[in-house]
């Protein structure tokens, strides 16, 4: 799912505690689980942010002056208006998108 498509909240909300653990019983798992997912989301916000913004670099080798182009104002505000990846991942998560497994067998029920 892009961050551009994404239903996720763009202020704080409050969220049901029991809706986030159902799936794991406990709130921290859901918490951990989330919050590397919303790890992953930035990952990706910031390297397509990144790959857009040097389309408009000019590498030469000295940093007398910085251009700013309006292309590069309007591409930056965008990415600031969307959701936060938190928010994304919370969402992914109460929308049953998160794929995760445990990789030791203590916490395999």
């Amino acid at each position: 799912m892009s961050a551009k498509d994404s239903k996720a909240e763009l202020s704080t909300i409050t969220y049901d505690k029991d809706k986030i653990e159902e799936k794991v019983g406990s709130i921290y798992e859901a918490i951990v689980i989330m919050g590397k997912r919303a790890e992953q989301i930035n990952a990706e916000i910031r390297s397509e942010l990144h790959n857009k913004l040097d389309e408009f670099a000019v590498h030469n080798s000295t940093l007398e002056e910085v251009f700013e182009n309006r292309e590069q104002i309007e591409i930056s505000k965008h990415y600031e208006k969307l959701p936060k990846p938190t928010s994304i991942a919370i969402q992914e998560w109460l929308d049953g998108e998160i794929y995760f497994r445990y990789t030791d067998e203590k916490n395999q029920n």
